[in-house]
């Protein structure tokens, strides 16, 4: 079995910084890929930002230059760096990856999310 569990969601002030980690555990052989997105209530799930087993990132328009994404191959750890924080970047978070494990081969993979809520 494979979990993905998200941690580092709270509340912040505008301008302010919160650090996501999301922690991949099971019989996992290779992470192939790892995003986080958000969901605000009816509105589609989003991606915020992806990052490949080779470190390569990706970014969705309204969050470049704010936030940075990490993540640590030998942990099966990946982190979301946010500052500059904007209410509107109030959502639940979501980690998503694309895992093949040992016993289910090759699924997609996604936590319960952490909520992250920017006041004005």
């Amino acid at each position: 079995q494979v979990q993905l569990v998200e941690s580092g969601g709270g509340l912040v002030q505008a301008g302010g910084s919160l650090r996501l980690s999301c922690a991949a555990s099971g019989s996992i052989l290779t992470i192939i890929a790892m995003d986080w997105y958000r969901q605000t209530p009816g509105k589609q799930r989003e991606l915020v930002a992806g990052i490949s087993n080779g470190g390569g990132t990706k970014y969705g328009d309204s969050v470049k230059g704010r936030l940075t994404l990490s993540r640590d191959n030998a942990k099966n750890m990946m982190y979301l760096q946010m500052n500059s924080l904007k209410p509107e970047d109030t959502a639940v978070y979501y980690c998503h990856a694309d895992i093949v494990s040992r016993t289910l081969g090759r699924n997609d993979y996604w936590g319960q999310g952490t909520q992250v809520t920017v006041a004005s």
